[in-house]
């Protein structure tokens, strides 16, 4: 299916398609004599302030020149230019920009970011909860109308400007809240994912026992109630809208037995490692040995990317490929395993009735977004370090292939353990699947201590945890500096700070923010940031407008012109009907979906938050949602002229340096700003 859309611009089809495009443009170009340069906006009636000190800063917008009336902005898109070069197969795009030393680099790297805990845990528990293998078709059909198209939108925005998440939205200035809104998910995100790769740190380090420090009782976190008897305890089995499910972390009181006991695994998770108190309000003392593991996780996030796309390119080739190699080595071991039948018959068995349930087609929806790290900014920054004419977009739909194989994938191995489990406890597969890190940290960890050599499939289960969450942690934070380092002006001082200095000194600010998190009630608060801060809500919204500004503001069209100028051919239709129709009301339709059906936030299934922790998580939520809004109506205002004319100027573009190659060559000077209008104006998003 993927071959006949990257076989569409074969030699013959590619020469004659290359000539027309190439006729019209020209014959267009004749007959637009007003299309002759590129001129700047003049501060009167119809500019703005902070808009004109970003041209003079970053570049300058298109515009034409007509006789005898006023500037006004020009439609044809920066593309248009090249017609006259003559040269169809020159190299487009250099620029000074940092690029990947090779192309795979880019590819191990989205790999590395969208390929996450969320495909190992979270899929193969809502494949299972919606029918089995019926529920591939809703999520296939969510791919292709949801995730494809967005993930694409991301990865061509960024390499067509050649900017990180905020500045690469200079392509309509009006909404670079939509870049500011990304910053602040993805620090969230950023500041409160870490927290599992400490938690599967402290895991692995407790792993090289035998037996496992979780499979026995008599340990000083055991209570009188610890149990080894694992078939006397059962599991909850809800899951969490948040993309975590923390939810699903702990049993339900309605679960236990009358005699109250609790298994050695749980008590283990509980009171050894994050020694939970009684709510959100007994903050308590904080861990030693968390902190420790706290400190080292970002270290080696910092020494990752303290380089940038050179040092984070090599690194990622093991982060990505290594978690594939274990889940094999796993597949290989669960299948062996007696049981490991019926766990897989459970994952697959088809229910048609479900596909009739909206709950399904949600789920399908919210594990997209989830799974392929929409909206977060990233994949624009990544995208932002291709090579001008790199093909985003038959590299769109192998890391699709990619990201949706792998959580396939981990279903078979996810389910063939549990299977086992089933099968040596003498229970229902119902009591035992779970999702979320409720999976990584009490379900599978149980599983493990019921096999032959424990201690090795612990310690390759916990580093398969720990690598496959860490270049998302990474990459993700490369994202968020990149942005950090794009809208600073260079010749401001902190602009001017090594980036190896940035690089400490946001990774510090959220080890910081961490600390709160490896106290006695720091699951409470990691269940905030989960649950509000980088929710389906936050996400689908952004996602929403980055297709309404993309196709309705900036032109559908237009872009597949510019996407085309960049492959060499347009992508297929169906691209724009989605970026245009199909993904925005998807959005939507979910999005009201999870607002109208909003349940208070609650832990254990018994602790109910308090009325001030919602309203500090809400804060979590609106402080991205409302940067679109806040922004539109703070650059509106500081505008003047018409309302007309305030949007004709705020959504001109904003080219690059990097453009000036795609122009015709008597227009260049004209771009070039002038040495004496550089400044050093700290921008309003910059403040922000």
């Amino acid at each position: 299916m993927f071959s006949s859309l990257y076989n569409i611009n074969i030699e013959p089809l590619y020469a004659g398609l290359t000539d027309l495009i190439k006729n019209i443009l020209i014959c267009v170009l004749k007959m637009n004599e007003g299309l002759t340069g590129v001129e700047r906006h003049e501060d009167d009636g119809g500019t703005c302030e902070d808009e004109s000190q970003e041209e003079a800063e970053v570049a300058r917008p298109l515009v034409s020149e007509t006789e005898g009336s006023n500037t006004e902005v020009s439609e044809p898109s920066v593309c248009a230019g090249l017609v006259d070069t003559g040269e169809p197969n020159t190299e487009l795009g250099h620029s000074d920009r940092q690029t990947w030393s090779r192309q795979m680099d880019f590819i191990m790297s989205c790999v590395g970011f969208a390929v996450g805990l969320g495909n190992v845990w979270r899929f193969p528990y809502l494949c299972y909860k919606n029918g089995g293998g019926v529920f591939l078709i809703p999520y296939i059909l969510m791919v292709f109308f949801g995730g494809i198209p967005v993930f694409f939108l991301e990865i061509a925005l960024g390499q067509f400007m050649k900017q990180g998440g905020v500045a690469t939205w200079n392509i309509a200035p009006l909404f670079k809240g939509l870049g500011l809104a990304s910053m602040v998910i993805v620090f969230f995100c950023n500041t409160y994912y870490i927290m599992v790769l400490v938690w599967g740190l402290y895991f692995l380090a407790h792993s090289f026992t035998s037996p496992l420090p979780w499979a026995t009782c008599g340990h000083e976190w055991n209570t009188v109630n610890c149990t080894t008897n694992f078939s006397r305890v059962c599991f909850n089995q809800s899951l969490s809208p948040s993309p975590l499910n923390v939810s699903s972390l702990n049993h339900s009181a309605s679960c236990q037995e009358p005699t109250g006991l609790r298994s050695s695994v749980m008590e283990f998770w509980e009171r050894k490692v994050l020694r939970l108190s009684g709510g959100l309000d007994e903050v308590g003392d904080i861990s030693g040995y968390m902190v420790l593991c706290l400190l080292a996780t970002w270290v080696i996030v910092y020494f990752c990317i303290w380089k940038g796309v050179k040092s984070a390119g090599k690194v990622v080739y093991f982060t990505a490929l290594f978690p594939y190699l274990v889940l094999v080595v796993l597949f290989v071991h669960g299948v062996s395993l007696p049981g490991a039948l019926n766990g897989i018959i459970y994952y697959l068995k088809p229910d048609w009735s479900k596909l009739s349930e909206a709950q399904v087609w949600i789920d399908a929806a919210t594990q997209i977004f989830f799974s392929y790290a929409i909206g977060l900014g990233a994949l624009t920054a990544l995208g932002s370090y291709n090579r001008f004419n790199n093909n985003c977009y038959q590299d769109a739909f192998i890391l699709a292939l990619i990201n949706s194989g792998t959580s396939f994938f981990a279903g078979f191995v996810v389910f063939s353990v549990l299977g086992f489990m089933a099968a040596e406890q003498g229970v229902d597969i119902s009591n035992v699947a779970e999702s979320g890190p409720g999976l990584a940290f009490i379900a599978y960890p149980k599983a493990v201590s019921l096999m032959p050599l424990s201690p090795l499939w612990a310690v390759l289960f916990f580093l398969m945890l720990l690598v496959l969450g860490l270049d998302s942690q990474f990459v993700g934070v490369e994202g968020f500096i990149t942005g950090i380092m794009d809208m600073l002006p260079p010749k401001s001082f902190i602009g001017s700070l090594r980036r190896e200095i940035v690089v400490a000194i946001c990774c510090f600010t959220c080890f910081t923010i961490d600390l709160s998190m490896v106290t006695e009630g720091g699951m409470y608060v990691f269940q905030l940031f989960d649950y509000y801060s980088a929710s389906g809500i936050t996400l689908l919204w952004q996602a929403f407008w980055e297709c309404v500004v993309v196709a309705w503001v900036y032109g559908a069209d237009r872009f597949m012109d510019d996407v085309a100028c960049m492959i060499g051919y347009r992508p297929l239709p169906y691209m724009k009907w989605c970026w245009s129709y199909v993904t925005p009301v998807v959005c939507m339709g979910v999005f009201f979906f999870h607002v109208v059906n909003y349940k208070r936030l609650v832990y254990n299934a018994v602790y109910v938050y308090p009325w001030w922790g919602e309203v500090l998580g809400w804060f979590l939520a609106l402080s991205s949602m409302l940067c679109i809004p806040l922004t539109v109506l703070y650059k509106l205002l500081h505008c003047k002229g018409s309302l007309m004319e305030r949007w004709q100027h705020l959504t001109t573009p904003i080219w690059g340096r990097h453009h000036l190659e795609f122009l015709p060559h008597e227009n260049e000077a004209r771009l070039l700003p002038k040495a004496e209008e550089n400044k050093t104006t700290l921008l309003y998003e910059s403040v922000i």
